[in-house]
């Protein structure tokens, strides 16, 4: 009998391959070892689960581990860790409940995931500094806040304990917007500590700009340019020493990115790429044709420049571990090119990505860009309730091809940015972006929309 196949790790690529590979071959084995106690679960929704927008986090699973065993006849080990891998035997080394085994595999996914980077600053062991980027961070944070069931809060009713008045937020990113909003949520004042001369920088100057300005009008208080030298206080913070200044807070969020789990690969010696992440061919394959990898450890192609990439983001783990399952049951199938698109909610603005919304960045991948700036209203402008959406598009002289967008609005916003994705994935020039025929009706869309708009503009600056 052939041994099983293996994946190490059980969140969005790991399940996602298991799942597959289980309904593609229903009579071949599949174990995946997860070393925590959670999985499949939405970790994007971890800052609405500490706002108290999610009640629970059981709310954040999408499906229970006892359904992958029971109903997809998955063999799914929680608690188990895998310390090391036996390339030539075909053999994983596992720590469990009942002590260390080892287990046999025909092919491997290694589906570890990502952790969030602590950097090496003074008092990151201080009570009251927190990571997020897993169930058991988001739970801490919260009962740091003294939330227990948010639902039960009333109105005006604040919801922290008495002498918890503000959080110091390291890091102008996703997690960093989104837990602005989450502790603004409960009272608390927000000091936002950024090194870069903007937050957001995936999403270009333009839009973070934007941001910046609504962060301010939400009582944020921004400090850009600043680099953090560390974190004061006896046992607990109390201070973000910054520059000449120490800033008081009660709380710390450190969010400054997320770094690829690559130490059990690299040790077995499977090849990162220049990401820094699992270098893999377009089926997810690594430098052993037995290992595969996928999800926040691995690196996928780059749609707009044809190159290795890192951007984990959910719908490429759960779309690369689909298709690895699919491979590993006998269809080939690839993992798919990625453009980066990214969503994010920042208090009441919608702000969205894809492609390369960089000029820097353009100019290293070969492209000569060109970019502008619009602002469009979400509406026709006869219908109530409209607002403005900014669109920033970015095309590349020499071909006209379309390399990326960034928008920001209050309404409408995050789905237009589809449109943009799907014009990278074909290759479309932006002059054909501008001849795409768009929905229109007036309370959803003028009859220019703003994406069309900003690529009239663009394709008469190209010419």
């Amino acid at each position: 009998m052939s041994a099983p196949v293996v994946v190490v790790g059980g969140d969005a690529a790991g399940m996602s391959a298991a799942s597959k590979f289980k309904r593609d071959a229903p009579d071949r084995d599949v174990v995946v070892f997860e070393k925590g106690e959670w999985v499949s679960y939405g970790a994007c929704g971890l800052p609405y689960y500490v706002k108290g927008d999610v009640e629970t986090l059981e709310d954040l699973v999408s499906v229970p581990a006892e359904a992958f065993r029971e109903e997809r006849g998955i063999d799914l080990r929680t608690g188990h860790e895998v310390t090391a891998i036996d390339r030539e035997a075909q053999t994983v080394t596992v720590a469990g409940p009942e002590g260390t085994f080892e287990q046999a595999y025909s092919d491997l996914l290694i589906a570890t995931g990502a952790r969030a980077v602590e950097p090496p600053l003074d008092g990151m062991d201080l009570d009251g500094v927190f990571t997020l980027h897993d169930m058991e961070a988001a739970a801490d944070i919260r009962r740091a806040l003294g939330i227990e069931t948010p639902a039960a809060r009333e109105p005006g009713e604040s919801s922290v304990p008495d002498g918890l008045d503000s959080v110091g937020i390291i890091g102008g990113g996703y997690v960093g917007i989104e837990m602005a909003e989450a502790f603004a949520h409960h009272d608390l004042d927000v000091h936002m500590f950024e090194m870069l001369p903007h937050t957001l920088q995936p999403f270009g100057a333009e839009a973070a700009a934007t941001v910046e300005d609504h962060l301010r009008e939400q009582g944020v208080d921004l400090h850009l340019e600043t680099a953090v030298d560390g974190f004061l206080g006896d046992d607990v913070v109390d201070s973000v020493a910054a520059g000449d200044a120490d800033v008081p807070v009660d709380l710390v969020l450190v969010g400054v990115g997320v770094a690829p789990n690559t130490e059990l690969a690299e040790e077995a010696g499977i090849e990162l790429g220049d990401t820094g992440a699992i270098a893999t061919d377009e089926y997810g394959q690594t430098n052993d044709k037995h290992v595969y990898a996928a999800g926040d450890c691995a690196e996928a192609r780059n749609v707009v420049t044809g190159e290795p990439d890192h951007v984990p983001l959910a719908l490429t783990a759960n779309r690369a571990g689909r298709a690895i399952g699919a491979t590993l049951a006998g269809d080939p199938t690839p993992v798919g090119e990625i453009a980066g698109t990214a969503a994010l909610k920042a208090f009441d603005l919608d702000v969205a990505r894809t492609g390369i919304t960089d000029e820097e960045r353009a100019r290293e991948a070969g492209f000569d860009p060109v970019s502008v700036t619009i602002d469009a209203p979400s509406r026709a402008h006869y219908y109530p309730g409209g607002s403005e959406i900014q669109v920033t598009l970015f095309g590349d002289r020499e071909t006209g091809r379309v390399l990326g967008a960034s928008l920001v609005g209050h309404e409408s916003t995050v789905k237009r940015v589809d449109t943009v994705a799907a014009a990278l994935y074909a290759e479309m020039t932006v002059q054909q972006l501008s001849y795409l025929d768009l929905a229109y009706a007036p309370p959803f869309s003028p009859v220019w929309d703003p994406v069309l708009t900003a690529a009239k503009v663009l394709a008469g600056k190209l010419d």
